[in-house]
């Protein structure tokens, strides 16, 4: 009887102490496991091609291109960091200790951080692009982006620290048992900070874009006096409205979709504790976020399947290729 209840144990040497594991059939965590690790390979591969067409070929060197690199280099690091960790969350047990516990959720904090706050620079840049194009080459400029994108990491990084400092100080101070990677967070600040702030500010700023892109459309449309042309510019004026509404619907509903249930769980409580047996599926979903934005953010662009037809083939390997025409 004593060898059962030890084998139960996460720790058999620590009786009184040690979490037990959790008994029931394995066929679950198994295809949860295979899913995860998937994704996270997915997240990894997506994000590689998109730094290493916009950092080889010199046609991709812009400022909105820059923030699209930035976006990607925190998402790569959700995918090849981040997820492996959660993946390990769904084990029974944690045996790499308190501290790497800490760092994994720091981690995961810093760079989930940066990737929401990327969408938020990307947001305002495609605002001043439409909003104000004669003036978009002066304000949005290769140095002040670069400015910007160093400050989105540092912010990141000093509002993790910041947000889990108690954690930091003592790791493993909110474990009830030795085997547990538990953390407390104030729920309704990371709710406010974000999800409020950064969501609301996309929706704004796209909604801005769309309302001026449509009136700018109409009001071209008006000036043209040949019924020929008026025919051929609304069937493009058509397109574009539905491209505008499509892309904003598409931004809107996946960030949404990635982190609606988690943050509807910030509100159910004013404290969350974050472990692995009740939260590892919300946590993922906002991970998977970090998969989806490549393919909003750079499948939509032609020359990103320019980029990946010649990385595949090894093309980018010739000698001057950096400067192949991919637009």
């Amino acid at each position: 009887m004593e060898t059962l209840e030890e084998a139960e144990l996460c720790f058999p040497q620590l009786l009184n102490t040690s979490c037990k594991k959790p008994t029931g059939p394995h066929s679950d965590t198994v295809l949860v496991k295979v899913l995860m690790s998937s994704v996270s390979l997915l997240t990894v591969v997506l994000n590689l091609l998109v730094i290493i067409s916009i950092s080889h070929f010199r046609q991709l060197h812009t400022p909105t291109n820059l923030l699209l690199l930035s976006l990607a280099v925190s998402d790569l690091l959700v995918g090849l960091i981040v997820m492996p960790f959660q993946i390990l969350l769904t084990e029974p047990c944690w045996f790499l200790g308190d501290f790497i516990c800490t760092m994994y959720f720091l981690l995961g904090f810093i760079t989930i951080c940066a990737s929401v706050v990327n969408m938020v620079l990307i947001s305002v840049d495609r605002y001043v692009a439409i909003c104000d194009p004669l003036h978009y080459s002066t304000k949005i400029t290769q140095s002040r982006i670069q400015l910007f994108v160093l400050l989105c990491w540092l912010y990141c990084v000093f509002y993790s620290f910041l947000f889990l400092s108690d954690n930091l100080k003592q790791p493993g101070r909110y474990n009830s048992c030795y085997g547990e990677c538990v953390i407390n967070i104030i729920g309704v600040v990371d709710l406010v900070l974000s999800f409020i702030i950064p969501m609301s500010s996309i929706i704004i700023l796209y909604m801005r874009v769309f309302v001026v892109a449509v009136s700018q459309a109409r009001s071209m449309r008006s000036h043209i006096a040949a019924v020929k042309l008026q025919r051929s510019v609304t069937v493009t004026v058509k397109k574009s409205e539905l491209k505008a509404a499509r892309t904003l619907g598409v931004v809107v509903a996946v960030f949404l979709m990635c982190y609606c249930p988690y943050f509807c769980l910030s509100l159910s409580s004013s404290d969350i504790i974050m472990a692995s047996s009740t939260n590892s599926v919300i946590n993922f979903l906002v991970l998977l976020n970090s998969c989806l934005n490549p393919v909003i953010y750079a499948f939509f662009y032609p020359w990103f399947r320019k980029s990946v037809k010649l990385i595949v083939t090894l093309e980018i390997l010739q000698p001057h290729s950096c400067q192949t025409n991919v637009l």
